[in-house]
């Protein structure tokens, strides 16, 4: 079921809420519309995709996960968490990484002994699409949306904010480079980047 080519990665695009196909089909780049929507099918059939039409005045179709497509998000985060040991420099920096596939990266990643008794929420704009992080108590949370608020926002491309969080840029650096906009309260920004790995 799961074992089809691309078939987890479809399920990694929709961990964080439901998607139209367009929106698929960007963030699975190397993948033809015909081999998504083959998958979608077959997906749905094993009753771990559905797919509904929005109501006005949107009027589109969206794919989600079932119940028992969320029960695949531990196999998911397993396997992030066995590639979060590959060193960053071994990684092609310029390999496509969609926005949902950083997401997943960060939450498994997430050192909750860096962020020791930082309580924060901050807004990441990452090409357009928004997710609001939450760290509490050493955990930290991220789900697809605006924040209601949010002691800071970045507004950034995915490729710089693996580099914040994965590699050596640093945020004053990428501030001053003007490849992130910050609004809000610059001290927790610099604390969330430094809640992972790369620093």
């Amino acid at each position: 079921m799961v074992g089809e080519r691309w078939a987890l990665l479809v399920v990694r695009e929709l961990l964080n809420g439901p998607k139209r196909f367009s929106e698929l089909s960007r963030g699975l780049p190397g993948m033809s519309q015909n081999v998504l929507a083959a998958r979608l099918r077959e997906l749905e059939t094993d009753s771990v995709v559905r797919n509904y039409r929005l109501g006005p005045p949107a009027s589109t179709r969206v794919y989600e996960l079932t119940q028992r497509g969320y029960q695949l998000e531990e196999l998911l985060i397993a396997a992030s968490r066995w590639g979060n040991g590959v060193p960053f420099d071994a990684v092609d920096a310029r390999a496509d990484l969609s926005v949902d596939a950083l997401a997943l990266a960060m939450k498994t990643a997430f050192d909750g002994k860096r962020a020791g008794a930082l309580r924060a929420r901050v807004e990441l704009c990452l090409d357009g699409d928004r997710f609001h992080a939450d760290i509490e108590h050493g955990e930290f949370r991220i789900a697809r949306g605006a924040a209601r608020t949010a002691d800071a926002i970045l507004d950034t491309n995915v490729a710089t904010m693996r580099g914040l969080v994965f590699g050596s840029l640093s945020l004053t650096d990428a501030l001053r480079s003007r490849a992130v906009r910050l609004t809000g309260d610059q001290r927790v920004a610099t604390r969330f980047v430094n809640c992972f790995p790369g620093k």
